[in-house]
């Protein structure tokens, strides 16, 4: 009778994984084998010949491209400032709207709005903001005296990276406050209540009581920020499509793919790219089985 309900129990386990095996083999896996495949090609969209092989070369080019090396470090710059402005900005929020204020259901609803909006909607917002003779932030910076010129913030080389990722923050900081605000709520009152006792004061709570019970929501906070980070092309081709040195590693794929038809050499940037993000989430994993043996 156990043989028999066990097995039972395994045929149904079989038949609903079925479906969504199927559709993940179908959707991601087989996607990404034959980009695996066409990285050792020489295939383009513009040949009407089948791809030949070709080994690693497009390795090696992408290797030795320069535009693949700004783009590279203009990804990695992406994932710290994601690691600093989007977390602390979210937790300094999340502290501040979870200590009862005033109006705080209405704050938490203007911090979370943008996290909602599609980014090219807020690509299109920060476009007028950046624009360099009418634009927003020209405009006040000239009234204040801040500048004296008009300042080219979309194109110009060290500034275009920086004004994009800024944007990209100020959309992402209302995810990470969320997340750290259902964090704060449940964190254990008795022992908040013990520490005043003990004569802690506000700062002293924060730093030896919070944030280290925060500690399983600043995971999925940071692997949140990385992962996002890593997709970064919605906002950087509908702002600037990657001009003053700003391409990261997604758009320089694109471009290669679909405009330069080099379907071959895209293709091996996408698995340089799923590489990186490979790791990232290894490490996330890794992460959690720390933090499930901390709190064992």
């Amino acid at each position: 009778m156990n043989l028999r309900l066990k097995t039972s129990q395994r045929l149904w386990t079989i038949a609903f994984l079925a479906l969504p095996l199927s559709v993940y083999v179908i959707v991601v896996i087989g996607p990404l084998l034959a980009s695996a495949y066409l990285s050792l090609t020489d295939y383009t969209f513009s040949a009407i010949a089948s791809p030949e092989f070709a080994g690693l070369k497009n390795y090696e080019r992408l290797v030795n491209s320069k535009k693949i090396h700004t783009a590279f470090q203009n990804t990695v710059a992406w994932m710290m400032a994601a690691l600093v402005f989007p977390t602390g900005g979210g937790l300094f929020l999340a502290l501040m709207l979870h200590e009862r204020i005033r109006f705080a259901n209405f704050f938490k609803s203007m911090f979370y709005m943008p996290i909602t909006i599609s980014l090219v909607v807020i690509a299109q917002a920060w476009s007028w903001i950046y624009k360099p003779d009418w634009g927003l932030l020209n405009t006040l910076g000239v009234s204040l005296g801040i500048i004296d010129r008009e300042v080219f913030w979309l194109s110009e080389r060290g500034l275009a990276l920086a004004s994009i990722i800024f944007a990209w923050c100020w959309q992402q900081v209302g995810l990470s406050m969320v997340i750290f605000l259902a964090g704060l709520t449940s964190l254990p009152k008795d022992l908040l209540e013990a520490a005043q006792i003990d004569g802690a004061n506000y700062r002293q709570s924060l730093v030896k009581v919070v944030i280290p019970l925060l500690l399983p929501s600043s995971v999925v906070v940071i692997a949140l920020a990385i992962i996002n980070s890593l997709r970064s092309f919605d906002l950087v081709w509908a702002l600037n499509r990657g001009q003053g040195e700003s391409a990261t590693l997604a758009v320089e794929m694109y471009e290669e793919t679909y405009f330069s038809l080099n379907a071959g050499y895209g293709s091996a940037i996408s698995i340089a790219l799923f590489a990186l993000a490979a790791i990232i989430i290894a490490i996330y994993f890794s992460r959690i089985r720390y933090l499930e043996h901390l709190y064992d």
